[in-house]
């Protein structure tokens, strides 16, 4: 299976986070100023939205500025922030397509649905890049839901999120 990359693992999901939580803390602080739904309201052939109103331009560019910039402040190539925000946040969004095709309200909870796909998708396009091992990529993926878990009930704690997931 491979050895462990303890440094590029940790690397990589400080990015996941500062990728899951940029747009969240930008909504906290900024409410609907710069706020432009991706889908502008824009409603699939079910007749649901295709993604929901939470799920914002502002909140993807602020999710790739800022794994851009920590990339860079935690040793890592610009590129590879970019690429980590660019496809967490697709991944955030295939989330969003599948839970509104579910009938599932915007900003509702849905284990695995919502971390699956934020983080896996980012690794799987990342992996050659960081010579991620399949263990490596299970640490990463299992650490990832469990703090997802633990991070938004504190961020709810801390009044940052409306609900405690």
């Amino acid at each position: 299976m491979g050895s462990l990359h303890p440094r590029a693992i940790v690397q990589f999901l400080t990015l996941l986070t500062v990728a899951n939580a940029a747009p969240v803390l930008t909504a906290k602080f900024l409410g609907t100023l710069f706020s432009l739904p991706i889908d502008r309201g824009a409603q699939f052939l079910d007749g649901r939205p295709v993604f929901g109103p939470s799920k914002t331009v502002r909140g993807i560019v602020v999710a790739v500025l800022a794994t851009t910039l920590t990339s860079r402040l935690i040793g890592l190539d610009w590129d590879l922030g970019i690429l980590v925000g660019a496809v967490a946040m697709a991944g955030d969004l295939l989330s969003s397509f599948v839970k509104r095709r579910l009938g599932r309200p915007p900003s509702s909870r849905m284990t695995g649905v919502d971390q699956v796909p934020e983080s896996l998708l980012p690794l799987l396009a990342c992996r050659q890049l960081l010579s991620f091992t399949p263990a490596d990529i299970a640490v990463v993926a299992v650490t990832f839901f469990a703090g997802d878990v633990l991070l938004s009930r504190l961020l709810y704690v801390l009044r940052i999120r409306d609900r405690p997931y």
